[in-house]
């Protein structure tokens, strides 16, 4: 007989009852549980010490620059009012509130480290969610007395401890620089509780999607669009009379990073702006455990549509079936790109019209700006697209993550089967990667001028805002070559190493200047050396290499191909 507190035995063909729950009571639920959460513990202990531990160390490495580079509240306060003329980079970097250390340093890495403790927490929750029950582990879990809702329990258990020690890990790093204990716990608290909402954002996700790969996709979209929407509000505040502080504007009230932000860590040390995220977090596993206890195991929300039952005739080519494979990640992609277009042209008559209270560092920016031939506007779309290009690179990155994910799951072996070489349908991959790299700048430019031309900003030439567009591509193109190599060599480590590669070179080339790292160590980034158009005097030699680092790779990655065994480890 079923259990009433598991639902059905199986999990497969029954339906778990509305009113089904877990009692907390239970001695043996509780040991069930444990046994649940070391397993996810053993599962992920080297992902989850890599995630901790990096967002601590970025937090004591920028506090540490902060101390080295800015030791005196002057210097902080010049960078602040230059911030605040410059709403570029209160859209990568924060809201400004004061010249106070502890609070300067808040303002330039939180919303990263929130932006990091939300892709952690989605990817663990569709990890041990959706994926489970898309490759079957979940039905076998089910059978067992753990039945299908105490796997969500543990799964929210594991998610919540480890934003518990990434809030540790913050406050610890922000304190071993000597700031103030009472600012350095809220601050970790306010990444940690950012962290916990897109852990039940992630988990209602992935009820509705039914592959963790549209999971991942829907749930990482929504913590970078939470990071642009903070950014807009940044951009968009008001500059207070001091020239170091600003009102947020109202964008950033539709963020969970925004709402984590107005804490004021240092400044204000406020508790209440946390329940907004917790309970956002908690709402969403609300609905998520009663969509849970009246569906199927397996099945979603939103189901998936019947397939054919002959193959269309464009599917007759390895290269037509990745695109078949990828179609949905590469539109979802390359609609992120033209929602930053969009946005790029929409903001540039209000990024272009903020004033600082001291209008004499607003009139300096400005007209160093244009001796150098740019103005706010290229500034602020500049920046927006330096962001695309991190979308195109992971877009890439992802084609190569395919040939992985199909190569283990042994679907690569049946198609290698028929007459397809093993050559061609690695080179098909490059080909649709390379193809959606551009397909997701190309629409962040289109996306751009459209805005810019409708409301008649005039700031940046057309030639200027392709420029900018084409100087995002080598960049991108060397995260698909690179790891695709790697993926000849080492198969088991693409996933890993394509991911480690993609976030060293963005830490490196977004904040490898702020902490004051070496040009050297910093020039291992490839988003370093992505051009900055100025008209004749661009400097296209870093785009030329990176191109050619690109191509080498591929080839390397094709030849390779020849003499390596499908399958192997």
């Amino acid at each position: 007989m079923p259990n009433p507190r598991h639902g059905t035995p199986t999990g497969t063909t029954g339906t778990a009852h509305a009113g089904t729950c877990w009692a907390p009571g239970d001695v043996a639920d509780m040991a069930v549980l444990m046994i649940l959460w070391g397993q996810r513990l053993r599962r992920d202990r080297w992902q989850l010490l890599s995630w901790i531990l990096g967002i601590g160390a970025f937090a004591l490495f920028a506090a540490s620059a902060v101390t080295q580079t800015y030791g005196n509240a002057a210097s902080r306060a010049e960078i602040l009012q230059v911030a605040i003329a410059t709403p570029a980079i209160l859209m990568l970097r924060g809201l400004p509130r004061g010249a106070d250390q502890g609070a300067f340093t808040f303002f330039l890495v939180y919303a990263f480290l929130a932006l990091l403790a939300g892709l952690m927490s989605t990817f663990l929750a569709v990890r041990h969610t959706r994926a489970d029950e898309e490759t079957g582990g979940a039905e076998l879990v089910a059978a067992t007395p753990a039945g299908r809702l105490l796997p969500t329990v543990a799964t929210l258990l594991h998610g919540a401890a480890a934003n518990v020690l990434v809030a540790v890990a913050v406050c610890a790093g922000l304190a071993a620089q000597g700031l103030d204990l009472q600012g350095c716990l809220v601050a970790g608290a306010a990444t940690g509780a950012v962290g916990l909402a897109f852990l039940g954002m992630g988990i209602l996700v992935a009820q509705f999607m039914s592959t963790s790969r549209g999971a991942n996709g829907v749930s990482s979209a929504l913590v970078v669009l939470a990071y642009v929407l903070r950014g807009i509000g940044d951009a968009t505040g008001t500059p207070h009379a001091d020239g170091t502080s600003m009102t947020e504007g109202a964008a950033s009230w539709f963020s969970p990073i925004g709402w984590g932000q107005q804490t004021f860590p240092f400044s204000g040390n406020r508790a209440w702006p946390l329940l907004l995220p917790l309970g956002l977090g908690a709402a969403c596993l609300g609905a998520a455990w009663v969509i849970l206890g009246t569906r199927d195991s397996g099945a979603s929300v939103w189901g998936a549509r019947p397939g054919r039952l002959t193959a269309r005739p464009g599917l007759r080519s390895p290269a037509a079936l990745a695109l078949r494979l990828q179609a949905n990640s590469i539109i979802g992609w390359a609609l992120g790109g033209l929602a930053l277009g969009l946005l790029a042209g929409s903001l540039g008559k209000a990024i272009a019209a903020v004033d600082t209270p001291d209008t004499n560092i607003t009139a300096v920016l400005r007209s160093i700006l244009q001796s150098q031939g740019t103005s706010l506007t290229q500034l602020m779309v500049s920046v927006l697209f330096s962001m695309a290009g991190i979308l195109a690179a992971a877009c890439a990155l992802q084609a190569v993550i395919r040939l992985r994910q199909e190569e283990a799951a042994g679907t690569a072996e049946l198609l290698l089967a028929a007459p397809v070489g093993r050559t061609r349908w690695l080179a098909g991959y490059l080909v649709l990667g390379a193809t959606a790299v551009v397909l997701v700048i190309g629409l962040t430019a289109v996306g751009t001028w459209i805005t810019l031309t409708g409301s008649g900003d005039q700031a940046m030439p057309a030639d200027a805002l392709w420029q900018t567009a084409v100087a995002q591509l080598p960049a991108a193109l060397i995260y698909l070559a690179v790891p695709a190599l790697v993926f000849v060599l080492w198969p088991a480590a693409t996933i890993g190493v394509g991911w480690a590669l993609l976030g060293l070179g963005v830490f490196l080339g977004i904040f490898g200047g702020m902490l004051g790292l070496d040009q050297s160590v910093r020039d291992l980034s490839p988003f370093t050396h992505t051009p900055v158009p100025h008209g004749n005097a661009t400097d296209w030699s870093g785009a030329w290499w990176m191109l050619a680092i690109a191509v080498v790779a591929g080839a390397l990655a094709v030849a390779a191909m020849r003499r390596r065994e499908v399958g192997a480890a």
